[in-house]
């Protein structure tokens, strides 16, 4: 199915691994014109050659978006490079999880500044870009951290919640505009990020990650973790023309362990 992505301008934020990496790759596949951003240059560069070896091109721009300057300068570098950016994509940034004795309010700073402040510092000169042009999409990739409550991951949650509420109330305000603005929520997926967690966990407990593992993966109906792509592929779709009546939409990956209705 062609997904009307060829030659469309696509930024990721958090390209250089994970989520964000395997977006790369799938917007890349599409035909998409993709820039991927990181504050780990090293990474990014990593990440771009592993593209290059699937015969998939990504550029690649260096930037903190933690620091809102930054931030903005990096969106009006890609578009006085690249063009007029036609998809954001939102990976980068992930709160450390941590056992609630460990979690002070220093963590807590730390962790909006990590997840959310990432995502918003990053939408608002692209979305008010997108607005002025009449057309845009943005795909935040958050987490069901923020609709399940977890006692190792409460100040991520929280950003987590925080970015939903966001993403929802951006979508309404700029829908007029001709900007559409949507999330993917994973649920457990293989990355470091599920290792960072699984650890947290293992010190909380005292179990073992494995065993942590296999009780996580008992618990959702599809019987397995998520793999980054999948989560990918469905950020591709709600990015495209093929979704373009779908804004304001919160999509949950965690395999029905959640079931919401």
């Amino acid at each position: 199915m062609d997904l009307g992505l060829e030659g469309r301008l696509v930024v990721i934020t958090g390209a250089s691994k994970g989520i964000g990496l395997a977006c790369a790759s799938v917007f890349a596949a599409e035909g998409a014109r993709v820039v991927g951003i990181s504050r780990d240059n090293h990474r990014l560069h990593e990440a771009q050659r592993q593209l290059a070896s699937l015969g998939l091109s990504m550029a690649v721009q260096g930037a903190d978006l933690t620091d809102s300057v930054a931030a903005k300068l990096v969106m009006e570098c890609i578009e006085n490079d690249h063009g007029p950016i036609d998809v954001l994509v939102n990976c980068a940034g992930a709160a450390r999880r941590r056992p609630v004795d460990e979690l002070d309010a220093e963590a807590l700073h730390a962790a909006m500044q990590a997840k959310y402040f990432t995502y918003m510092h990053a939408i608002e000169p692209a979305i008010r870009r997108m607005a002025a042009r009449g057309r845009g999409s943005i795909v935040n990739i958050i987490g069901q951290g923020g609709r399940q409550p977890s006692p190792v991951h409460i100040g991520g949650g929280a950003a987590n919640a925080a970015l939903m509420l966001a993403t929802v109330g951006y979508a309404t305000a700029y829908a007029s505009q001709g900007v559409r603005v949507n999330a993917i929520n994973p649920g457990i997926t293989r990355t470091e990020r599920m290792q960072e967690g699984l650890a947290a966990s293992a010190r909380a407990t005292g179990r073992t990650q494995e065993v942590l593992l296999r009780e996580q993966t008992a618990e959702i109906p599809l019987g397995r973790v998520a793999e980054p792509e999948e989560i990918a592929r469905v950020a591709v779709f709600l990015a495209s023309p093929m979704a373009s009546y779908v804004t304001g939409v919160i999509v949950p990956m965690d395999g029905g362990k959640a079931g919401v209705v």
